[in-house]
């Protein structure tokens, strides 16, 4: 099989020498159905051999426009070279040890540079696991163990992941609960909000509306944890409207709550800001990240206050797997990348050219209730013209149509009708154009 370099100096275009799918890859996509659960879903029918800058190559030579950047981990691009020369170095020295069996400096820097980077100037501390839902499982152990309390509260239109605690934690049903219960007690969902279909409501009136829930039905000094994301990424990238927040940063306080932003699509730079808390200016107890954290190798963390972070018994946290040495140099070559590159001004400017490119296919095709998000994290809603009624359906045409196309976008939102955009810092803006002109073709053709 025909085998491809990535990383930037792969070619930037996008070109179709198949159809979608070609030969190689259908062929493949048989293999997949013999050998793979098809409980595992999938976007494209396509299989990548290579990637880099703005593009994925499949293994028909078809050349796509990346739009998703695997589900915002790959923000600084896919093979980065910092994160390919740090993990070859790191597989010629050692693979494994476990840390809690032989620990290595990799993790402890992994670490140092959490409690540097993250919001607050508090004393932090940091332990590493390897996906998201781990994270977030661990943050609510940590919750529960330091407050002596069981509850947690979450938020509707919320994802936190596919492992029994987070699926009881995420809102949506289908596809992420159905058939998987019954799941772990003692989390209970208050309203978010979510300016688009909240009439108008502010946002301390949507704080004032989702403490209301927490007294009246949870009860405040029972509550170990509220959880949440700062921009909420499967949910559709809902931004919550200004002061939400902080409303609740303070009724936290308040009642001995422990708040955990749940930062693991918005992190590393992804929303125009180091973490998507420091747009309105909160700092979190605990804060969970993953995705963008290593350039594409699984690693992930919570990250919080320094006695809330050591209340936990020797031994309660860790894992055979968790801040693996190789995913810990990513990590570090990662960061490292964000800063000497500038991510942060990285994905303002891609920002402001998708935010003017969408306001005027808003105003060109009237399909989109709503053009929402930060930095590299943009979203459009798609609903009937003149109404705010999901368009599933429209939503779904389009996206389907870039695919075939070789633009790759990804959709999401509780009614499935948003289509996200996740581009990679690397992505040049001619790319970024062209991918946004077959957005604007394919809601035209759709039609």
């Amino acid at each position: 099989m025909t085998t491809r370099v990535g990383g930037p100096s792969l070619p930037q275009k996008r070109e179709l020498l198949t159809a979608i799918p070609g030969p190689k890859s259908v062929e493949l996509m048989a293999r997949r159905k013999a050998a793979v659960s098809s409980g595992v879903g999938g976007t494209l029918p396509v299989f990548a051999v290579a990637a880099g800058g703005g593009v994925i190559v499949d293994v028909d030579g078809n050349s796509f426009i990346d739009l998703g950047a695997g589900i915002a981990v790959t923000n600084i691009g896919n093979a980065s070279p910092h994160v390919v020369k740090a993990v070859q170095d790191q597989v010629a020295a050692f693979t494994h040890t476990c840390f809690m069996v032989t620990p290595y400096e990799s993790y402890v820097q992994v670490c140092e540079e959490l409690n540097r980077l993250t919001p607050g100037d508090h004393e932090k501390r940091s332990a590493l696991f390897n996906s998201g839902a781990e994270a977030v499982e661990n943050a609510v152990k940590i919750a529960r163990s330091y407050t002596g309390r069981q509850k947690v509260v979450v938020f509707d239109h919320a994802y936190h992941g596919r492992t029994n605690l987070t699926m009881a934690l995420t809102a949506k049903n289908m596809p992420y609960k159905h058939n998987f219960g019954p799941f772990a007690p003692e989390v209970y969902r208050v309203p978010m909000s979510y300016p688009f279909h909240d009439g108008g409501l502010s946002g301390a009136e949507a704080a004032k509306r989702a403490i209301a829930k927490i007294d009246k039905e949870v009860g405040a000094d029972e509550v170990a944890a509220i959880l949440i994301e700062p921009i909420q990424g499967e949910g559709g990238f809902i931004v919550p409207a200004d002061g939400f927040l902080p409303a609740l940063v303070e009724y936290a306080h308040k009642h001995g709550i422990v708040f955990i932003a749940d930062e693991i699509q918005t992190g590393f730079c992804r929303t125009g800001a180091w973490f998507a808390c420091e747009h309105e200016g909160i700092v979190p107890d605990l804060m969970t990240t993953a995705k963008g954290i290593a350039g594409g190798l699984p690693l992930s963390a919570v990250t919080g206050r320094a006695e809330i972070m050591d209340s936990v018994h020797g031994g309660g946290l860790g894992g055979t797997y968790g801040g693996n040495p190789v995913a810990c140099v990513a990590a570090l070559a990662a960061i490292r990348t964000m800063e000497e590159q500038d991510a942060v001004s990285a994905y303002k400017h891609i920002e402001s050219v998708m935010w003017t490119r969408l306001e005027a296919m808003q105003a060109k095709h009237g399909v989109f209730g709503d053009i929402r998000g930060r930095g590299g994290m943009i979203a459009v809603e798609f609903v009937k013209p003149g109404t705010d009624e999901p368009d599933a359906d429209r939503c779904g045409r389009v996206a389907k149509y870039c695919h075939e196309r070789g633009v790759l976008v990804l959709t999401a939102g509780t009614y499935g009708n948003v289509i996200r955009f996740l581009p990679p810092m690397t992505i040049g803006d001619d790319l970024l154009q062209e991918g946004l002109d077959m957005i604007d073709e394919a809601i035209a053709a759709t039609a």
